[in-house]
């Protein structure tokens, strides 16, 4: 079984590129909702110093797992059974955590829960770098992003494209804050949180 989303081909160039930037030089990086399985295998071939760790709901391991045995890489692992909105995440240690083109299709409740569960598996310092489409200060930054919400919230209400300032609060409250923050390509962004250290 194989899948492929070509925004995920679009975008994973550009995405390395910072994630270079951000990400430590080696330790096991936990990916939320890995979906086909593409970003996992393209990011473990150019950081072979990291473990991929892949992760998703069950009715998308077959694709993952496909990806990872045809890349025929060491470094990646998973897929783990992930849903954020679960009590427990069976997750070992990690170093760093990425996800893409989540957070506008979680209800809010999960995208508070994924905040909150990755605070607790990031070690002082530790970077949750989140790719997608986001708002400035409640305003849409362009017509496709405008548009796109409406279609999102037609297929479900509970979708939405997150407002940043919206997010920066609740992180600040829980121990995370908005390190960098990257125009990508598409009108996405890429974003880079620290865990604070004081953290308890």
């Amino acid at each position: 079984m194989s899948a492929f989303a070509e925004a995920a081909d679009r975008n994973k160039e550009p995405i390395r590129q910072v994630l270079a930037e951000w990400l430590p030089e080696q330790g096991r990086v936990l990916e939320i909702g890995s979906g086909t399985g593409q970003h996992a295998v393209y990011f473990a071939r150019h950081f072979p110093r990291l473990r991929w760790l892949t992760s998703d709901l069950p009715e998308n391991h077959a694709v993952i797992r496909s990806a990872i045995q045809h890349s025929a890489l060491e470094n990646i692992d998973g897929p783990v059974d992930l849903d954020v909105g679960q009590a427990e995440w069976s997750v070992p240690d990690v170093q760093a955590v990425y996800t893409s083109n989540t957070c506008h299709i979680m209800s809010w409740d999960e995208v508070l829960a994924m905040f909150q569960k990755v605070v607790e598996l990031l070690p002082a310092e530790g970077r949750f770098l989140v790719y997608g489409p986001f708002n400035l200060d409640g305003e849409f930054t362009s017509q496709s992003n405008r548009d796109f919400d409406a279609s999102l919230r037609l297929r479900h209400p509970h979708m939405a494209i997150r407002d940043l300032a919206v997010l920066e609060s609740v992180a600040a409250g829980i121990g995370l804050s908005l390190l960098d923050r990257r125009a990508m390509p598409a009108n996405n962004m890429l974003l880079c949180w620290r865990r604070s250290d004081t953290h308890d």
